[in-house]
């Protein structure tokens, strides 16, 4: 079942369900699963959880490391399947769909217990990879426990509610699976899409890290988008979280998003990291960029921001024993006029509004903030961001 000598392997090479569920390589689940200590692999009590499961693949490579790690303990090779696969592997499906390709992935069968199943022990179907359909809870036309929009998300029952079980459940979330868990790792989904609102797409991912600390494993390693550093829609909280949280031991940073997920776009790169419940310090920062490998200890709340690259630390300390003025004194943030993204400039008005690819007018009474910069000389930068995928746009002044 778990022999290394077969190629191609079929997850490496499986279409990705859509931008924001993405399939993790098995390359790239084993570089995750290389931050774990390695003693874990030859214990027989620690039990792990993928609280995202979407092709299995997690829980497919656990398995190959614990069956080489338990092969003294439980030399009978089907007795040590047996016991992986029932005692120690619990996941929790995004979809009915990934459910069946999990099974499929872990237990060579999408029926735990059926005749082509590799484990003998299972006495139901789902065996432990779980899916079950949640409905999102509707408050003011959002979801309570994620924000998902109801004018996207408010479905018929033939389509998908996105209302994934680990962040919606109404349960504790040891009562599942009856149990508590030691690793927590996984590739949540990243986003869900506001259509409808116009205010483009919110973040779920630091959902499922949050829920998943709540646990309290001896160690939660989850790969998410890197957005999460500088901020952005509804990550303020969370940034702020994370950057004071000392038992993150390790973090490693793709800056270009394709270096791991071929041919997938995602804005500001991935990273993935290691909260270690009973460690505290510093953090290994590496980062992956250019075919070059950084890696430096540090503290991940060293500034009020949080600095992605290694080599800019001693730069930064160098300029700010100077103490010359701050940028952010002279550049402004978010709205800086107190202006929706999506405001459209019309062709009446007393003020000049540039947005959304036009130019056009406003009137100044719709200005809230600001205004002692209007007559001002202003720096426009557009279109200047990072892309995530080895592409960059033009910076327009």
């Amino acid at each position: 079942m778990y022999n290394d000598n077969y190629n191609p392997d079929v997850l490496s090479c499986i279409a990705n369900l859509s931008s924001d569920e993405v399939f993790t390589p098995p390359q790239l689940v084993n570089r995750i699963l290389d931050l774990l200590p390695t003693e874990l692999w030859s214990e027989s009590k620690t039990t792990f959880l993928d609280p995202c499961c979407k092709s299995g693949v997690f829980l497919r490579e656990i398995a190959k490391r614990l069956d080489k790690g338990l092969e003294r303990q439980i030399p009978d090779r089907q007795k040590r399947i047996n016991h992986i696969l029932k005692k120690q592997l619990y996941g929790i499906a995004i979809t009915e769909l990934t459910a069946l390709l999990s099974r499929r992935s872990v237990y060579c069968s999408k029926i735990a217990n059926g005749k082509y199943s590799v484990c003998e022990s299972f006495d139901n179907p789902e065996g432990n990879i779980r899916f079950e359909r949640v409905e999102h809870t509707w408050v003011n036309g959002r979801c309570e426990q994620c924000g998902a929009s109801r004018n996207a998300y408010d479905r018929g029952a033939q389509l998908e509610t996105h209302a994934y079980q680990f962040i919606h459940t109404t349960q504790h979330h040891e009562e599942i699976f009856n149990m508590k868990f030691d690793a927590i790792i996984g590739n949540p989904p990243y986003q869900l899409s506001d259509a409808g609102d116009s205010t483009g797409s919110s973040p779920i991912y630091d959902k499922f890290v949050e829920q998943a600390k709540k646990l309290n494993p001896r160690y939660l390693s989850m790969i998410i988008p890197s957005r999460w550093f500088a901020g952005g829609k509804g990550l303020d909280n969370f940034r702020d979280t994370m950057l004071h949280d000392s038992r993150i031991s390790h973090l490693v940073d793709y800056p270009i998003a394709s270096d791991v997920f071929p041919g997938v776009k995602v804005i500001g790169g991935i990273c993935f990291f290691l909260w270690e419940r009973d460690y505290k310090g510093p953090c290994k920062v590496t980062t992956h960029m250019n075919n070059q490998t950084d890696t430096m200890t540090r503290q991940l709340n060293e500034f009020d921001t949080f600095v992605r690259f290694n080599k800019a630390i001693s730069i930064l300390k160098k300029v700010a024993s100077k103490k010359y003025p701050t940028m952010s004194d002279q550049v402004s943030r978010q709205k800086p006029f107190g202006l929706r993204t999506f405001v459209k400039p019309e062709k009446h008005g007393n003020i000049t509004l540039y947005a959304n690819k036009a130019v056009g007018k406003i009137d100044e009474a719709l200005i809230t903030t600001g205004t002692e910069m209007l007559n001002k000389w202003k720096v426009l930068i557009s279109m200047g961001y990072g892309e995530g995928g080895g592409k960059h746009e033009n910076i327009r002044a």
